[in-house]
Parts: C-alpha cells; sequence; structure tokens
C-alpha cells in the first residue's frame, strides 16, 4: 500500500446518523431539562471538563442510576489522587447489568475454537449468576473478600464476576497465557479467598494443559480457602490429589441451586475489581477499581461514544489479562448482547473473527491496531467475502493506528463505518481519547476527547500546547481513576505513579498532539520518544514508516542516551519468512526513514532478530530494552514472567555486551 498522509478525511457521518445517534439525544435532553444548548461536541466537551459535577450528575440522571440511598454531593473536591464521587449513595453495578433483562435478545453469544456457536439468554445469564452468588455465600464470601480467576474469555468468567459485584466482593482475573510467576505477582498481593480455574485452553489448534499452574497457584496462595476448577480443554478434568478445597464447576454450582439473585448496596467507591499493570519494569501494581466509578464511565463511554443501543452487538478481540474485557462487559450495561470469542484471531486463517461477525449480526468490532495491521498483510477481504451489513462501528486500540491501517478498514471492511481509535488505559479502565458519533474520521488521528476527560498536551514546564507534541496528561479527577492501589497505604506508589512529574495533574506517560480541530494524535510512550538532535519524534512514526515495507513484519527502536556524545539509536526488524537483512534492504529501510520522517531519524544500526519483546497483552518493551542496553541487569530491567517472550531477552543483553566492546554505548 502505497504511504497515505496524516489528518486526510475519510468519512463523516450523515446528518440523518448524527440526529439518530445516542450523543444527540443526550444533547437535546440537556437542552430540554437545563436549558443547556450546544451547536458541536467541542461545546459539549468543553463544558463536560470546566462543569465537571454538573456533567457527572447529568451522566448519573440521563441514564436514569438506581441507588437505594441518595448522594449528598457529586464530587467534595476537585483534588487528585483523592476525589471523592457522589459520597452517600449505595448502589451495585451488577443490579445495573440486569435492569436490561429481556427476552427480544440474547445477553451473550460466545463462539470458542472447540465450541460452537451458543447464546445465551438474559433468563439463563440470570440463573447462573444467581447460583454463583448462592455457592459464593455458602462458602462464605461478602463485601471485600477477594476472588480470583485464571480463566478465558468465556461465559463462565461474566457469571462469576457478576456475582461477585452482587455481593459485594471484589474480582481480579489472569488469562490462563499468563505462567504461574506471574498469576502469583498479582493475585498474592491481594490475598485471594476463592480461586476459579480451567483444567486448559485451546489455542492454534492446539491444546493447553494449565492444571500444573493451578496445582502450583494453590501451593502459593496460602489464603485461599477454595479452588474450583471448571473442566474446559476436557470436560473429564479433574485435579490430581485435590481434598475438600477442591470442587468442580457442576458441583459448586449445584450448592447454589435455587439461590434467589439479590444485590448489596454497596457505597460508590465499594472496590469493584483489581487490574494489573504490566510488570514488566517491576512487581504489577494492583489497581483498585470501584462500582459506581466504573459504572458510570462505561455507560457513558458506551452509550455516547459508541452509540452501542439495546440489542446491538457488541464485540472486543479480549482476554480476561486486559482491561477491554472489563471494558466489553460493560457493554451490558446499555443493554447490548455481549459477543465473547476464545481462542486464535488467525486460526484457521485471518477470517476467522470476521466470519464471526458475521454469524452474529456484530454490530461493533473491537480489537488492536497489530491485528487491523495482520489482516493487511494476509490481504484479506472481508467486506467483499463475508455479509458485514449490520456493522456500523470498528474500533482499534493497544497502539496507534497507522493512517494505512484507516485506509484498508474503509477501503476493505466497509465504506460506510464509524472507525474509532481508542486510547486510554488499565489505570482508568476506559478510553480517555475516542470517537464521537458527530464527528468525522481523518487517517492517523482520534477523534476527540472523550467527555468529562480534560486531556492535555503539556510542556516541561506544564503549560499546555497546541499542534506541539507533549506529555499527555488530565487536569480534572474522572470517577474511573483508581481508587487506590492495593497494599500501598499512604498512597505512595499511586503518586510516584501519576502525579510525581505535574504535581495535582494525572500524567499517563505518553507524547501526544492535540490538534486545532480537537483530534489527538498519539507518538508512543513519552520515556521510549526518540530525540534526535532536539528533534522529538515517537516511535510509532518509526514503526509506521519501516513496517510499510513489505519485507518488514515488526520492528523496535530504541534511543539511548550517551551522556556528552550523541544518543546511539539501534533499529530492530523482524522479517518475512524468505527474507534476510543484505545491504540492499538495509539501504531501503534507511531511505524509507529519511524520506517519510528525516535524516535525523535514521537509525545508526540495523539489526535483524525473531521477534520483537512485548508483553503478555501486545505492547512493545521499549523502556525494558532500553534500560538492559544501558547496563540495566535483566532482572531488574523487565519481568520474564510478565511477557510473551521472555527468550528474546538474551540477545539484547548479548549485543550490549558485543556494543560496548565497539565503543557505541560509551
Amino acid at each position: 500500500m502505497a504511504s497515505v498522509s496524516e489528518g486526510t478525511l475519510l468519512w463523516q457521518p450523515s446528518a440523518a446518523a448524527q440526529q439518530q445517534s445516542r450523543m444527540m439525544a443526550y444533547m437535546h435532553w440537556l437542552h430540554a431539562q437545563q436549558g443547556l444548548h450546544f451547536t458541536d461536541y467541542a461545546q459539549l466537551w468543553e463544558w463536560s471538563v470546566t462543569e465537571v459535577e454538573a456533567f457527572w450528575e447529568s451522566i448519573w440522571h440521563y441514564f436514569e442510576v438506581q441507588s437505594s440511598q441518595p448522594y449528598t454531593s457529586v464530587l467534595v473536591e476537585r483534588v487528585m489522587p483523592g476525589a471523592q464521587w457522589f459520597p452517600g449513595a449505595r448502589l451495585n453495578y451488577a443490579e445495573h447489568v440486569f435492569r436490561h433483562a429481556t427476552d427480544t435478545h440474547p445477553a451473550l453469544i460466545f463462539l470458542a475454537e472447540h465450541q460452537p456457536l451458543t447464546e445465551i439468554s438474559w433468563a439463563e445469564l440470570r440463573q447462573h449468576v444467581a447460583a454463583v452468588t448462592g455457592a459464593l455465600r455458602g462458602l462464605g464470601v461478602g463485601e471485600g473478600d477477594r476472588v480470583v480467576a485464571y480463566i478465558p474469555n468465556i461465559p463462565e468468567a461474566l457469571y462469576i464476576f457478576l456475582a461477585c459485584a452482587s455481593v459485594g466482593a471484589i474480582w481480579s482475573s489472569c488469562s490462563p497465557d499468563f505462567g504461574s510467576p506471574s498469576v502469583i505477582d498479582r493475585f498474592k498481593q491481594i490475598e485471594p479467598k476463592v480461586l476459579f480455574a480451567i483444567d486448559g485452553y485451546p489455542y492454534g489448534g492446539k491444546g493447553f494443559e494449565r492444571r500444573d499452574v493451578v496445582a502450583t497457584l494453590r501451593e502459593e496462595l496460602p489464603t485461599l480457602q477454595q479452588t474450583v476448577l471448571i473442566p474446559y480443554l476436557n470436560k473429564d478434568a479433574t485435579l490430581e490429589g485435590a481434598d475438600d478445597t477442591v470442587m468442580l464447576w457442576g458441583d459448586f454450582l449445584a450448592t447454589g441451586a435455587g439461590h434467589e439473585l439479590t444485590f448489596a448496596q454497596v457505597p460508590f467507591d465499594q472496590p469493584l475489581w483489581v487490574l494489573y499493570s504490566s510488570g514488566t519494569t517491576g512487581l504489577p501494581k494492583p489497581i483498585v477499581q470501584g462500582h459506581g466509578g466504573i459504572l458510570l464511565e462505561h455507560i457513558k463511554s458506551h452509550a455516547l461514544h459508541f452509540d452501542v443501543r439495546p440489542g446491538d452487538r457488541f464485540f472486543w478481540f479480549t482476554t480476561t489479562g486486559w482491561m477491554m474485557w472489563n471494558f466489553l462487559i460493560g457493554s451490558l450495561l446499555v443493554g447490548s448482547t455481549a459477543l465473547l470469542y476464545d481462542g486464535s484471531p488467525g486460526h484457521p486463517d485471518m477470517n476467522v473473527l470476521w466470519k464471526f461477525a458475521e454469524q452474529t449480526g456484530m454490530t461493533f468490532f473491537g480489537t488492536s491496531a497489530a491485528y487491523i495491521t495482520a489482516c493487511m498483510k494476509a490481504k484479506i477481504e472481508p467486506g467483499r467475502d463475508l455479509d458485514l451489513s449490520k456493522l456500523r462501528g470498528m474500533g482499534s486500540t493497544g497502539s496507534p493506528l497507522s493512517p494505512e491501517a484507516f485506509v484498508w478498514v474503509y477501503e476493505h471492511v466497509k465504506p460506510d463505518i464509524a472507525l474509532i481509535s481508542y486510547s486510554g488505559g488499565t489505570d482508568i479502565c476506559t478510553g480517555v481519547v475516542g470517537g464521537a458519533p458527530l464527528l468525522p474520521v481523518y487517517t492517523g488521528e482520534i477523534q476527540c476527547r472523550q467527555l468529562g476527560a480534560k486531556v492535555e498536551a503539556f510542556n516541561e514546564q506544564g503549560q499546555p500546547l497546541i499542534d506541539e507534541m507533549g506529555e499527555f496528561v488530565m487536569t480534572v479527577p474522572m470517577p474511573s481513576m483508581p481508587l487506590f492501589f492495593w497494599n500501598d497505604p499512604h498512597n505512595e506508589r499511586y503518586t510516584a505513579s501519576y502525579f510525581e512529574m505535574y504535581p495535582g495533574t494525572w500524567r499517563h506517560g505518553d507524547w501526544v498532539k492535540i490538534t486545532e480541530r480537537g483530534s489527538i494524535i498519539i507518538y508512543g510512550r513519552s520515556d521510549s520518544t526518540i530525540n534526535r538532535m532536539g528533534v522529538r519524534m515517537g516511535t510509532s512514526d518509526i514503526y509506521r514508516a519501516v513496517e510499510d515495507l513489505s519485507e518488514v513484519l515488526d520492528s523496535l527502536v530504541i534511543d539511548i542516551d550517551i551522556p556528552g556524545k550523541a544518543s546511539y539509536m539501534p533499529l530492530f526488524v523482524v522479517l518475512r519468512e524468505g527474507q534476510t537483512l543484505d545491504e540492499g534492504l538495509t539501504r531501503a529501510i534507511k531511505r524509507k526513514i529519511r524520506e517519510t520522517l528525516s535524516p535525523r531519524h535514521v537509525p545508526d544500526d540495523i539489526y535483524q532478530i525473531s521477534d520483537v519483546p512485548r508483553t503478555l497483552s501486545g505492547k512493545k518493551l521499549e523502556v525494558p530494552i532500553k534500560k538492559i542496553m544501558m547496563g540495566m541487569p535483566i532482572a531488574r530491567a523487565a519481568n520474564p514472567d510478565a511477557m510473551r517472550n521472555p527468550d528474546v531477552l538474551v540477545y539484547f543483553t548479548n549485543l550490549t555486551e558485543q556494543l560496548r566492546k565497539e565503543g557505541k554505548l560509551e
């Protein structure tokens, strides 16, 4: 595909689509109920981040949030950290999910590599959650107890989570592609009472046993009182040497049969779940978010920004180890059918998820930028070969989406579709920059800052920038920001993570540019930014240029500061099978960067590698590799157990020694 310039208009919603959107209905309601008139999204956003309390209170009333006790104020004080939202209110996240129970459409549709498409009705969902709730109560699980799950993206995960929320317990999950050290690093910190786990899982046509990991977890988590094994890979699976602290899923459900589903009324800031930072540079941070904050944020995001309506079919390709699973199930809060898929996105071929979209009448398809790029390189034609007539929207997150990938969606998926490039993070379990159904789509740009998210680009002095790259910050609090980190009584880790550089302002850790029209371009992590002779550039710009070459599958670039000398910038490339990094390809890569970016950003050296080091959630390990190449031992620079491919770290250690001998790093 030929190179595509950033900022080219690709698509505009029709006037009729804008008028029919939930965003427009909300704006009409604001006018009718509060006399507020906004002519466009920019005005609405400005109000939402200026009149913060009025905005979030309007979300509460517009979506008719239910609480058994009223709140005494919306926001006690605009401070970060420590903002207190809706004190006095008592409610329950799970209760709001079941407000939408209906027999007109299913609650869930599930597909796995080894299981056929299955629809689960709202009545069935309630029955399953009620049984799990009764069984949990039978084990003595109540408000504040931690329940953990080592489980794929399957319906049972949702049943258990909703049951935890119903009783006021705290949920936490890891995907079964995590090895035991990574899971222990996460779960041990929160001292769980009950563990749910599968025996194994299918991926890419192969089965992966996990009962040995489950046995290790039972040994290493001393606070466990009960383990429940869910036979998934093998329906007859059991745990060898199990005692009465282990139950099979069927037996567990039987103990809760006939239980009536009720919902504990908990404070707005009652912990709902614990998520974790990637853990690539130390022990993962256990991030605690609350019932009320997540409830409000996910209702707002799904209904207003993704335009999800009752009866829609919402999908995001994710695992239970990524916050997008939590976001996916949040679509139930607005009456959608949640679509769950477990398996490889490339098995038996790259069309498997697109066929899932056709089978289910999917209305929104969420995925990662890496997946869209993989579809491009596989040269598939989902829009031509499959019926995607119900599809109205598509989302991309995880890393910046290249302009070429934007164009691919409109040329090879559907010409009339709302493409939302979405960015936020585990820290707030949502996106803070993304889409709006009133706005056009430009290549390489995120449409807007989300309502209630006062996102700015700061320079080193803490001054906001427009049309210049700066630190991605947020200057007003949001309800889904962490309540705290587990075992961080004085908020030291929490404060150091987000508020050290700009006290009182949330620093997100990315380089971002906000354009004159309010769109956003993200350039990569701010602590891995390329700074060549004073010209700063995000790593995504390099990747876009290099990976546009047909020979290159993947790449990694590192800029290493050397005191008293120019920095050293190596580029690492993964090539297609049969390709080698010869003199001709090396010249082609350098020429591409020179012509696309600038001569300053041509790498000092290019190395062919077998694989780019990535976290379990797929992020490139730019900062840890930078630390290794600056001389830090692997044990301090990166956590191999939080990686997909830890074996590749040895290569960078060996290369660092070689480069030091050559004088390139000194």
